[in-house]
């Protein structure tokens, strides 16, 4: 991540405040001091700046008002609190005026750096934010997509769920694949609900080893482990009265899951180290994109867990269930980066919206989002179109004098794109009802004839799939999930089940 970025640090004590200025120097970062709540106030009316570091107790004005006059002028300027106030009320609070984080003096400077890294980077990945509750989260996607974007068929039954449950506090468990935009419609539950005015708080379940997420989590007391210099409240207490998302849900060590079903059930916890409870009243919405039912049997995730959160469970379809949304989310995308970059590609062509539209999109939404990106910056469809499908062909027959690699290859081709399933027809050549629709027809039609391509660019590579992905202008991620996609059996392999 580039370290020139400018930091504000306001810091009352002399020698803190030159350590602070000597050590983020020293890593890279240009920084600004500021001794004084009025010395703050006249260093953000004079320029701009990337991050701040803010100490609570100040000379006046406060750190609270610091904060707040900070997020009224700029909402996208992350704000890490400082102090050695231990009280949770008082985190909390500034969490509500829109702190981004908050670290507990004393601490380590490996543990600031890893925070500053993380608020600066989740700067450049979020949009402008109106609110100090949506600037609440350090990893902001894009809080307004779900409202900006017309949605399909698919995702209006979504809409229509979002808001019958919004106001109804219970837990909801969101299922899809990764990239599919759960984390948007955990925000929009957030904010069409009475819990609104408050914090809402996002956590990557697999980002963190077992022991740093429970400390993440729940919070740690003074000296419960080597470095724990001082108490400090975990994100659940910072969502108090908001919304905590955990993301990754599946991901979570069983461990925690059985504290995690503690606070479901009794809405109170221990922090780590900690002989007292903590009661909190937090809503819970949990994410996943993989099988839980299947980690059940596994025995990696917690059944009683997952029957507390199962109370509402929404599935957040695939973007190739939703391909009418592509052209908004184009332009909208286009828009966006135009907007944050100063310019750059003010249109995608229509062979790349062509492409756009017959691409099966594995990474969903996400991928769409980074192609568009980089289009945007620069300005050259090549560099985005090996990474597409191509356009379904029409079936071409195979020339009489082509060389076949092996002749369990050439069974498979001659085959046309029948029987590669071993042991019963594929479903993309089980039969259409009579009477089914003409783009369903057109569908199979174009996905047939995709398989065929296929097929011909693996016999003609000796089934080497890198130089297969080459001859068809895809990536190798792309054509592997092709080949499971349309259910592509290696003959190699298949005469090994024979």
């Amino acid at each position: 991540m580039d370290r020139d970025c400018s930091v504000l640090v306001i810091e009352d004590d002399d020698a803190a405040r030159e350590g602070l200025r000597e050590f983020l120097s020293a890593a890279g970062y240009r920084v600004r001091p500021a001794g004084s709540g009025t010395e703050a106030l006249a260093a953000i009316a004079a320029a701009p700046c990337d991050a701040v570091l803010l100490d609570l107790v100040i000379p006046a004005p406060d750190g609270f008002e610091v904060l707040r006059r900070l997020r009224e002028r700029d909402p996208r300027t992350p704000v890490i609190v400082m102090s050695a106030l231990s009280q949770a009320e008082d985190v909390v609070r500034a969490m509500k005026l829109g702190a981004q984080d908050y670290l507990p003096k004393p601490f380590e400077v490996s543990e600031l750096n890893l925070v500053l890294r993380r608020a600066l980077e989740g700067r450049r990945r979020a949009p402008d934010v109106g609110t100090p509750a949506a600037a609440a989260s350090a990893e902001a996607p894009e809080p307004d997509l779900f409202a900006a974007v017309p949605h399909s068929s698919a995702m209006e039954r979504v809409r229509a769920l979002v808001a019958r449950i919004a106001d109804t506090d219970v837990p909801v468990l969101l299922v899809g694949e990764s990239g599919v935009g759960k984390d948007v419609i955990a925000r929009r539950i957030h904010a069409t609900s009475h819990r609104s005015g408050h914090p809402f708080v996002k956590i990557n379940c697999a980002a963190l080893p077992g022991e740093l997420l429970e400390s993440e989590l729940f919070g740690h007391e003074k000296g419960a482990f080597t470095g724990a210099h001082a108490e400090k409240p975990g994100k659940f207490e910072l969502a108090h009265q908001g919304t905590i998302f955990l993301d990754e849900i599946g991901e979570m060590d069983p461990r925690l899951q059985a504290k995690l079903l503690q606070v479901l059930q009794d809405e109170e916890f221990y922090r780590v180290g900690g002989k007292r409870p903590v009661r909190v009243d937090a809503r819970v919405v949990v994410a996943t994109n993989r099988n839980l039912d299947v980690a059940i049997r596994q025995g990696t995730f917690r059944e009683d867990l997952f029957y507390r959160l199962n109370v509402v469970t929404i599935r957040v379809p695939p973007l190739r269930e939703r391909k009418e949304e592509i052209a908004p989310l184009v332009g909208h995308f286009v828009e966006k980066y135009r907007t944050r970059y100063g310019g750059g590609l003010a249109e995608v062509p229509a062979e790349v919206m062509e492409r756009f539209h017959a691409h099966d999109w594995p990474g969903n939404v996400r991928e769409l989002e980074n192609l568009v990106r980089r289009l945007v910056v620069l300005r050259d469809p090549a560099m985005v179109l090996g990474e597409l499908a191509p356009a379904p062909p029409a079936p071409l027959p195979l020339p009489a004098a082509a060389p076949l690699a092996t002749s369990a290859a050439s069974n498979v081709l001659a085959a046309g794109t029948n029987g590669v399933r071993h042991g019963g027809a594929s479903r993309l050549h089980a039969a259409l009802p009579e009477d089914a629709p003409l783009k369903d027809v057109a569908r199979r039609a174009a996905r047939i004839a995709e398989r065929e391509a296929i097929l011909r660019a693996l016999v003609r590579s000796a089934w080497n799939k890198r130089k297969a992905a080459k001859r068809l202008q895809i990536s190798y991620k792309a054509l592997l999930y092709k080949i499971k996609d349309c259910e592509i059996i290696d003959p190699r392999d298949a005469a090994v089940l024979d």
